[in-house]
């Protein structure tokens, strides 16, 4: 064969080589046969040698055809019957017609044949007729009685019908273990994604463990820091208040200047409050809301708060049935996604004009929604603890990066998923699912 055309599937190739050294057995035992002739006949006969040695040398070029690849498995089985039985044949003729010694090999030779063709149907139907068609025409050369024929006929008839049982069963057990063998592929192959959906959910699990523990301390610190929050930004309002008025005040853009910064701090201090005590509520959100409705509104927003970053490419089927979360916390989940994906985009170097694409579909559960955006990627380190609670990445504005954290928790309270993965052709891809209403 060429080396550029596809090898044969491994069973097929078990098959080759297995017919392979039957034909080279094959040549060998015609071989011994002409050479133990004077054994077999008490005579040695040239005619019968020369058909043994030619039918083992056609053997041979089978054997030899087959292990280059110029013929098939069923070519060589019906070469296989032909050459075995004109061979015998023309013995059975030279030696003594019905009563040679060979005549009986009329009756096993399918049996024979279609062990060395194994699970091949053309080979044991070709074997059954030359078969019955030689031994046919060996009794009438002969001059054989009706009663003789008849006896022959039935005979053989019994051991074709044993021949092709024998060799029926085989296929079915070839086929048998054939199928074995994928149930247990399939098998090993629902296993191993059993397996990984089991790893998942223990990951997800201890996730989950760790987002309550900081739910906890969150509830804590912000009740805790609320209070003199609102008594210090009273304050600030108070000192802004009043010496606002005053133009002869010394330095009085820099005093301004100064209450703007510490309101500014202020407000940041309430929005990290916010934050925590919104991480830390356990209420439901199942509220049904419009996927349409609620992919407008993130969009909206987004484009307020990224003017430089253009249109988002929008992918959304039509007729989405409506989801198991609220609009309000859908639209923060969308747009905490968005306004990560920009960030993303942006910061890739060599910069290249910035892509992001929001694709909605619907899924077995309910929806699907996918952000993917054309930037960097994320790091295997980042990606194990991308929904983690974290303070010391660089928001985008006010807030805290417990974005990531929130809209995981929010699509577990409502019964979906959230998971992140770097695509092949880089950027990342952020898939949520959300269960119907």
């Amino acid at each position: 064969m060429s080396s550029s055309e596809p090898s044969p599937p491994e069973d097929v190739q078990k098959r080759l080589v297995l017919a392979r050294r039957n034909c080279f057995l094959c040549a060998g035992a015609f071989v011994a046969g002409a050479v133990g002739q004077p054994l077999l006949f008490d005579t040695v006969s040239v005619p019968v040698v020369a058909v043994q040695l030619c039918g083992g040398a056609a053997f041979f070029v089978l054997g030899w055809l087959l292990g280059s690849g110029r013929i098939g498995l069923n070519g060589v089985g019906a070469m296989v019957c032909l050459v075995s039985i004109a061979a015998l044949t023309c013995t059975v003729l030279w030696t003594g017609g019905i009563q040679s010694p060979a005549f009986a090999v009329f009756y096993s030779l399918p049996l024979i044949i279609t062990v060395f063709t194994p699970g091949r149907r053309l080979p044991m139907v070709l074997s059954i007729l030359l078969s019955m068609g030689g031994l046919m025409l060996v009794s009438v050369r002969d001059q054989a009685t009706a009663e003789q024929q008849g006896s022959y006929a039935f005979t053989y008839a019994f051991t074709a019908l044993v021949a092709a049982y024998g060799a029926q069963t085989y296929r079915r057990l070839i086929l048998a273990g054939q199928r074995s063998q994928e149930d247990r592929l399939r098998a090993l192959q629902q296993l191993a994604e059993s397996e990984h959906r089991r790893e998942l959910a223990e990951r997800n699990r201890a996730d989950l463990e760790r987002l309550v523990l900081v739910g906890q301390l969150a509830s804590r610190v912000a009740h805790e820091v609320n209070n003199p929050l609102a008594f210090v930004k009273s304050n600030l309002r108070y000192l802004q208040d009043e010496f606002g008025p005053h133009p002869g005040l010394p330095h009085r853009d820099e005093f301004h200047e100064v209450l703007g910064e510490a309101q500014q701090g202020v407000e940041r201090i309430q929005q990290i409050v916010t934050d925590l005590r919104e991480f830390a509520r356990q209420d439901a959100v199942h509220e049904a809301c419009s996927v349409e409705e609620a992919l407008d509104e993130a969009q909206r927003l987004v484009s307020a708060r990224l003017p430089s970053l253009g249109a988002v490419v929008s992918e959304v089927s039509l007729g989405l049935p409506r989801v198991r979360l609220s609009q309000r916390h859908l639209v923060q989940v969308l747009l905490n996604l968005l306004v990560n994906a920009a960030e993303a985009a942006e910061s890739v170097q060599p910069r290249r004009s910035p892509r992001i694409v929001l694709r909605a579909s619907r899924s077995t559960a309910g929806v699907r929604l996918e952000v993917e955006d054309n930037g960097p990627g994320i790091s295997p380190q980042a990606l194990e603890h991308l929904f983690e609670p974290s303070f010391h990445l660089k928001p985008l504005g006010p807030g805290t990066k417990l974005g990531l954290a929130l809209c995981r928790e929010y699509a577990v309270r409502s019964g979906g998923t959230l998971v992140a993965e770097n695509l092949p052709e880089g950027g990342a891809r952020f898939t949520l699912e959300l269960a119907a209403a």
